[in-house]
């Protein structure tokens, strides 16, 4: 049937076919409408639905649906996200089940098979059973949703997204099994650190990779006893990579391929108890950090049913809400980052190298051999390979040994996010934590507030508990180390109500004293993020969102405060290095794009000093450390001693490496400081993921950017970013302040856009205002959502 239309006029609402949607009442017309007009309303046939849903559309590319049962609406959030991100998330899924090769050939039958060792293959009930009830019944609808979009499809083949056209393939349909089964999409650690602590323990020994991750707690670990760090493989990762990267296109083909930063796994939260705020309601503020895209990870939703009423933003090819509030509660996450992997080495069978030690004999690999599909060409068949710890991922043959990876992310109930179906639809902290008690994964810092004035802290996370090592490098698989169960949400710290009146997250170490014996983690990342929220919100006694939004958008960094107070007591005869040390000295240590002492500071930081340290400090790791912890930098640097002999080592440090980062500041922006600008420098690139696929005219469609930006790695507003080119590798682009009870005082921001459509308005809309520290309402109530309400569909059961 194709696309109808529907007349709606203010007095009447929809005529007859809307009269039973829950929550209709009367709506006003489209923001786009002409005053008097009618506002045209799209009508989608449905396969699967029961009723009719409304949807609602607002003038930032916010989708209301408002469905009279939880099955319509979940079923109706597939069909949207579908709508609005088919090709995103289509490809999300044939990444996740390693079926690349089939629409892209045989350049992806290595991807393909990497994937697949990392699929969940456990008892399916046990998985449904460790998220809610409904937890398979939601997946169902949901998927049933994307089915019924592409139903549609199949008869407006004119609205296939363009890069189906481009690249020559279909969208496939989807099993609710799908929803969970993937995994390797996840946040992970600590196996990549793992590692490269082994590589640096090879060269230099154990103690010098502590130069490159500080601990915490203070720890100071040794090599497994049977573990030879300078046996293992330089390419050991090479599968691992393979299986949880993202998909990237190269020029004219489609093989070359992406590696997930490690600096994409942060974020910032907080919550601000009533009596620190103007109007004596919490306030939440929430805005993870990931890898930027077009169109961006999250998609923000308002799933309208009787029982629930939720908004805020969750992953487009999940259903439910991560990130938000359900009119009663309010939730925003950061990582917390508990270690979940170990890389296991295995002495192999000289005569069957299926066979590994294990305690006193052989034990045998689990064999599978899939079929993997291939375009163009016949299918291939792939072997993988399993030992009781996980899938092998390197033989060494030469050696005759084996690496396996154990994680726990392939354990019942661990789809990264799906967890969050059940503490969305809580009412209360006791609800909130029993819903936090078997989270899995990606392990997490959530903070929560209520309508009754609570505020608290819930992390979460399946942790392992370790027996006789802590995993911080690879072990042997032969019985000596081994899991002995996981702790449970309720052995992990809790906070409800804290006398300083705010709690703040941000990925630092936040294990209270009687928690840190457990084994439960080492590497967190640096406190300065938390240390300036912490700052700022300790001397605001009347907090609104308005200063919740500009916390968000901060850019001062502590280490430059802290460097410039070692740089103020250091001069020099040498022209440059004056003009270098007056233009620091002058500076307020905020990183703003339009910042000339902020391109000189990131490019000594992060290029020469940080490099130079190294250099300094562990020599012979200098070629296998890129760079410096920057908390173990700035503690060395205060007070020498550890890695550099004095102060006067120390002097030279600083000043040599000043030196040859005005150098190379002069090279990139020219000779006159006034013109140098960071955000000359740094900036950021939403890149589609196919885009190197493309010409350059389907580039400009689709890529958004460059935008100049500041702030860095260590800012509120966090920027990291790679040193060859400055462009931003990951920050925040979904930004969330929630006022707790005045719903609709609530904002919200996601960048380039909502739409996955480049042709849409809501493609590229909100970079701007994401770039420079604005937001825009987000809606809850009907009559505020009437108020933006922009464009209107009606679903309606086939």
């Amino acid at each position: 049937m194709d696309v109808g239309r529907v007349r709606f006029s203010r007095r009447q609402g929809f005529v007859a076919t809307a009269a039973g949607i829950a929550g209709a009442s009367v709506m006003g017309a489209a923001a786009s409408a002409t005053p008097g007009d009618p506002a045209p309303v799209t009508n989608f046939q449905v396969k699967g639905l029961r009723a009719p849903v409304e949807l609602i559309e607002d003038r930032y590319g916010v989708p209301h649906l408002y469905a009279s049962s939880e099955d319509d609406v979940f079923l109706a959030q597939g069909f949207n996200a579908a709508r609005e991100r088919l090709f995103q998330i289509d490809l999300w899924r044939r990444r996740g089940l390693g079926r690349l090769a089939e629409v892209l050939g045989p350049d992806y039958v290595d991807q393909d098979r990497a994937t697949r060792l990392f699929l969940y293959r456990g008892d399916m009930d046990v998985e449904w059973s460790r998220y809610a009830p409904d937890a398979q019944r939601i997946a169902t609808q949901f998927t049933a949703g994307i089915n019924a979009y592409l139903d549609w499809l199949d008869q407006h083949p004119e609205r296939l997204p363009a890069e189906f056209g481009i690249l020559g393939y279909r969208p496939a349909r989807w099993e609710p099994a799908d929803v969970v089964r993937i995994r390797s999409h996840g946040l992970t650690r600590n196996l990549t650190s793992e590692v490269k602590r082994a590589k640096v323990a090879c060269a230099a020994g154990v103690d010098a990779d502590l130069v490159r991750q500080g601990l915490q707690p203070d720890r100071r670990t040794t090599v497994p006893e049977g573990f030879d760090p300078c046996a293992m493989p330089a390419d050991v990762l090479a599968v691992f990579e393979l299986a949880t990267q993202e998909v990237e296109f190269k020029e004219g083909s489609v093989r070359a391929r992406t590696i997930r930063d490690a600096t994409t796994e942060g974020s910032n939260n907080w919550v601000v108890g009533g009596q620190r705020t103007a109007t004596g309601r919490p306030i939440l503020a929430n805005d993870p950090h990931r890898a930027y895209s077009a169109p961006s990870l999250r998609y923000i939703t308002h799933l309208s049913a009787p029982g629930l009423d939720v908004i805020g933003a969750g992953e487009p090819a999940l259903p439910g809400i991560s990130i938000g509030h359900n009119g009663t509660i309010a939730f925003g996450l950061t990582i917390f980052p508990m270690d979940q992997e170990d890389l296991y080495v295995y002495q192999l069978d000289p005569a069957d190298r299926t066979r590994y030690r294990y305690r006193d004999g052989w034990e045998s690999m689990s064999i599978r051999r899939e079929t993997v599909a291939v375009f163009g060409e016949a299918d291939r068949t792939v072997e993988l390979a399993f030992t009781r710890h996980g899938p092998v991922i390197r033989v060494d043959e030469q050696r005759n040994l084996a690496y396996a990876v154990r994680t726990a992310w392939l354990e019942p109930g661990m789809s990264p996010y799906f967890g969050s179906i059940s503490y969305m639809r809580a009412r209360n902290f006791r609800e909130f934590t029993a819903s936090m008690r078997n989270w899995g994964a990606p392990t997490e810092n959530q903070v929560y507030a209520d309508v009754d004035g609570n505020i608290g802290w819930v992390p979460g996370g399946l942790a392992p508990k370790r027996v006789g090592y802590d995993g911080l490098l690879p072990v042997p698989g032969d019985g000596r180390y081994e899991w002995n169960g996981f702790y449970s949400g309720d052995d992990l710290p809790r906070q409800l109500n804290p006398a300083a009146g705010f709690i703040a997250t941000a990925n630092q170490f936040n294990l209270p004293p009687e928690h840190q014996d457990k084994g439960l983690g080492f590497e967190w990342t640096n406190p300065f993020r938390h240390q300036r929220i912490v700052e700022v919100l300790s001397r605001q006694r009347k907090h609104t969102v308005a200063d919740s939004t500009a916390l968000q958008n901060d850019q001062l960094s502590i280490p430059a405060r802290r460097l410039l107070a070692l740089l103020s007591k250091l001069d020099s005869g040498e022209s440059d290095l004056r003009r270098a040390l007056r233009l620091l000295r002058g500076w307020d240590a905020v990183e703003a794009a339009d910042s000339n002492a902020a391109a000189l500071f990131e490019v000594w930081l992060s290029k020469h000093l940080g490099p130079g340290f190294v250099r300094a400090a562990v020599p012979k790791a200098a070629g296998v450390i890129e760079d410096a912890d920057t908390l173990v930098l700035l503690g060395e640097l205060e007070k020498p001693g550890r890695w550099l002999p004095d102060e006067a080592a120390r002097d030279r440090l600083l000043l040599d490496t000043l030196r040859t980062a005005y150098a190379e500041v002069q090279e990139l922006l020219g000779r006159g400081e006034g013109r140098w600008r960071w955000g000359k420098l740094h900036h950021s690139f939403f890149q589609h993921p196919a885009s190197k696929a493309f010409d350059a005219t389907e580039r400009a469609r689709f890529d958004v950017g460059p935008l100049p930006r500041g702030g860095s790695p260590d800012t509120v507003n966090q920027s990291s970013y790679r040193t060859n080119d400055f462009r931003q590798t990951n920050g925040p682009s979904f930004r969330m302040v929630l006022d707790v009870g005045d719903w609709d005082s609530s904002v919200a921001v996601n960048t380039p856009g909502q739409s996955g459509n480049p042709d849409d308005p809501h493609y590229r809309d909100l970079a701007e205002s994401w770039r420079t520290g604005e937001y825009f309402p987000l809606a809850y109530s009907r009559e505020a959502v009437e108020e933006i309400a922009e464009h209107r569909m009606l679903l309606l059961p086939s």
